[in-house]
C-alpha cells in the first residue's frame, strides 16, 4: 500500500527532526472531511485556523479503535492520501453534542466558525455515521472533542 509507505516514511522524517519523548507511536493516519474537502481542511490545519475537531465515541467503539488522548500524534493527509502534516492532540474531552461550546466550534475553523454553523455541519456527519454503524442520532450523542497543534510539516508555504 503506497500511502501506508508514505505515512511510514513521513513519520520517520518527523522522528529524525524532533526530540519527541521516548519513541512515540503515531496514533492514526487520516484526512479531515471527505475526499472533496480534504485538501481545503488540511490547509486550515496548516495555517493554524483549524485547531479542533469532533468525532463520535460510537465510531471508535464500532471500529474497535482507541480514542485519541493528549500526547497522541496523527498524520493528516490530503485528498491524494499523502501526508500533509503531523498533529499532536493537546486536549481530549467527551461530551454530549449539545454541550459543545462556541469556542470549540470557532476553533474548528470551518464554515462561518459559528456554533450554529458547526452544529449544522456536524449533524450531517452524525446522521451519516449513525446510519453506517446502526445507531440512533440525537442531540446527546457522545462526541470526542479534540484540540490539537501542528508539530511537523513539509508542506510548501504557498499551499498544497
Amino acid at each position: 500500500m503506497e500511502n501506508k509507505r508514505a505515512a511510514d516514511l513521513y513519520w520517520a522524517q518527523f522522528l529524525s527532526h524532533v526530540e519527541a519523548e521516548g519513541n512515540p507511536d503515531y496514533y492514526d493516519v487520516f484526512h479531515f472531511g471527505d475526499e472533496d474537502s480534504a485538501d481545503e481542511i488540511a490547509e486550515l490545519v496548516l495555517s493554524g485556523i483549524k485547531t479542533s475537531t469532533g468525532s463520535l465515541v460510537w465510531v471508535y467503539e464500532f471500529e474497535n479503535r482507541a480514542m485519541p488522548k493528549p500526547g497522541s500524534y496523527s498524520i493528516v493527509t490530503g485528498k491524494a492520501g499523502l501526508p500533509v502534516c503531523i498533529i499532536e492532540s493537546t486536549e481530549v474531552k467527551v461530551m454530549p453534542f449539545d454541550e459543545v461550546d462556541e469556542q470549540f466550534a470557532f476553533d474548528g475553523g470551518e464554515g462561518d466558525r459559528s456554533l450554529e454553523g458547526w452544529r449544522e455541519m456536524y449533524q450531517d456527519y452524525i446522521q451519516s455515521e449513525c446510519l453506517r454503524i446502526g445507531r440512533v442520532p440525537s442531540e446527546q450523542v457522545p462526541m470526542v472533542c479534540e484540540r490539537f497543534k501542528v508539530v511537523y510539516s513539509t508542506a510548501p508555504k504557498d499551499g498544497l
